[in-house]
């Protein structure tokens, strides 16, 4: 049996053990509680990783929470920063030891942590994500169809990136089950026709997902038309009642004047 004691400590060379402090930045995400030490220490032990602090954020719906990660890059022989590891290898290297909802959202790098006159890590002053796009391991290429479109559109909504390519997987740009959820609802909406939840976890590129719905007998193409068609039928009985609006005002002005 595995008891978690909330305290933080390290194997040292000669296998003996240094307890660095308490882990009491415990917070609640998706529904789970999480020690953020215990991320925080799995991700200094990356050779490319020098210091590690994990935060929860407000998500911009202002309705959940999302793990954050700021990380400082290990320095190279001449002092300068190594290359940082990638969002996807850091993903990867994670989640061979923690579940999923452990597994921070976004990774925002940064040259030194912000301390407090104390030495501290000065948690509050850490930047929020700016949105750009992380760094994954597939080449950007922008949409291309309106489909695509449509489905970025909504992915750049819901994950608060400013871009995503055709080819990137919705879960290495920090995508998770409950925001699959989200993307769901407003697909569904975008396209007018029913998308089964499974399928977006089948195809979880802007690319695949494009090609799978298109394939659909009753894809987006026809859901569009549809929808067009109805906006016209809407807009055709406005601009009726609006004639018989003013026919009756004419009628009602006659019988006045008589």
């Amino acid at each position: 049996r595995l008891y978690r004691t909330g305290d933080l400590a390290r194997f040292l060379p000669d296998g003996r053990i240094e307890f660095l402090g308490r882990t009491d930045h415990q917070v609640k995400v998706r529904g789970f509680r999480v020690e953020l030490g215990e991320i925080e220490a799995l991700l200094e032990g990356h050779p490319r990783l020098q210091r590690a602090v994990v935060v929860a954020r407000q998500d911009g719906d202002g309705r959940s929470r999302r793990l954050v990660a700021y990380l400082v890059p290990q320095a190279g022989e001449d002092g300068a920063q190594a290359g940082p590891p990638t969002v996807g290898e850091l993903r990867r290297f994670l989640k061979a030891k923690l579940p999923d909802y452990m597994v921070p959202s976004a990774f925002v790098f940064l040259e030194a942590l912000p301390l407090t006159p104390n030495g501290k890590v000065d948690r509050k002053a850490l930047p929020a994500p700016d949105g750009a796009r992380p760094t994954v391991d597939t080449v950007y290429v922008m949409p291309r169809t309106e489909v695509e479109r449509i489905i970025a559109q909504v992915w750049q909504e819901v994950l608060q990136i400013e871009k995503v390519g055709v080819h990137d997987n919705f879960f290495d740009l920090g995508g998770h089950s409950l925001l699959m959820v989200q993307v769901h609802n407003r697909l569904q909406q975008a396209f007018g026709q029913d998308l089964s939840i499974v399928e977006l976890f089948r195809y979880p590129t802007i690319s695949t997902l494009a090609e799978y719905l298109t394939r659909q007998p009753a894809g987006p193409s026809a859901a569009r038309k549809g929808r067009d068609r109805a906006q016209k039928r809407k807009e055709a009985l406005g601009r009726r009642a609006q004639r018989m609006k003013a026919l009756a005002q004419k009628r009602t002005a006659g019988k006045r004047r008589r």
